[in-house]
């Protein structure tokens, strides 16, 4: 006989509480295996590469922080690392800015073809980013592009885009026409979902169209743009493609360490030193999570 505190659980609600526990974890259970796979493992195996150094006299050795510390004092990984700062310093504002005029442009319900405008804008996105540094590319080019055409038929000599002066701001122009769209449909998606109430009530109190942005739009588009602005810095610190492409027709302006995941690739697949490619990538990865979350916190404290 029970004790007269004690609840018997019947084991058939018991069983049923456990094949419920077994089924959220078969619909979790696929993701979580891919996820470690594809993510975890290489981060494991980067994090295992970067303790050890491989020489040809001596082998592999196990060198513990060494490659870290020499990663600090790396000339090239900082020149690499203040030009995609210097880039997303540029770009990422002028590139948010313009997918906020136009999100805006197109919900003000003013604009004519709103629809076709949209889907034009946001049209570059899908063209791969391989696509899209090959195209743009060759109209850079001098001789065989655009700007070698525009020179030929007016008889003028434009600056050349290819050139170490402006090939930074060049590849900034190619992701801003990449990615203008993807950030644009982000802001745009949050505007839509603003209760109409608040335009109505706006406009009985006789509110203009630049009030009602000011009032309410751009308190509604906070936080979606805390969350372009984050993409856009991982992003920027990710920069790779883009540079990789136009190195073929630019190799007087992109070094080897243009950007630190280039320097990376070509310490991994050039210089065959994987160790020290791994812990560059570590780094790199490391400063942009910390960047990430420092413009997240403050995002968050101005909410507040």
């Amino acid at each position: 006989m029970a004790s007269a505190g004690l609840v018997q659980v019947p084991k058939g609600r018991k069983a049923s509480g456990s094949r419920r526990s077994w089924v959220g974890w078969q619909f979790a259970g696929p993701f979580m295996l891919v996820f470690a796979l594809v993510f975890l493992a290489p981060i494991a195996y980067s994090l295992y590469l970067s303790v050890f150094r491989t020489q040809l006299i001596g082998g592999t050795t196990f060198v513990g922080l060494d490659n870290y510390t020499k990663v600090l004092g790396d000339a090239q990984f900082w020149s690499a690392f203040g030009r995609v700062a210097l880039f997303l310093a540029v770009q990422v504002p002028i590139m948010l800015l313009l997918a906020l005029l136009i999100a805006l442009a197109v919900d003000s319900g003013r604009l004519y073809g709103a629809g076709f405008f949209r889907i034009s804008v946001f049209l570059p996105y899908a063209v791969p980013a391989v696509v899209a540094a090959l195209m743009w590319g060759f109209m850079y080019g001098g001789r065989f592009g655009l700007v070698g055409n525009v020179n030929d038929a007016l008889g003028v000599s434009l600056p050349d885009p290819l050139s170490p002066d402006l090939i930074l701001a060049s590849i900034g122009n190619i992701v801003t026409w990449e990615f203008v769209g993807y950030n644009m449909l982000i802001l745009y998606s949050a505007l839509r979902v603003v209760d109409p109430s608040l335009y109505e009530a706006a406009q009985i109190d006789g509110a203009g169209q630049m009030r009602i942005i000011m009032a309410i739009k751009l308190p509604a588009l906070r936080g979606p743009l805390m969350i372009a602005t984050i993409f856009s810095i991982i992003g920027s610190f990710q920069l790779f493609n883009e540079p990789s492409i136009l190195k073929t027709l630019a190799a007087n302006s992109i070094t080897t360490y243009f950007t630190p995941n280039l320097y990376a690739y070509s310490l991994s697949f050039a210089g065959q030193q994987f160790n020290y490619a791994a812990t560059v990538a570590i780094v790199m990865g490391v400063i942009t999570m910390i960047v990430a979350y420092l413009v997240q916190l403050r995002g968050v404290r101005k909410a507040v």
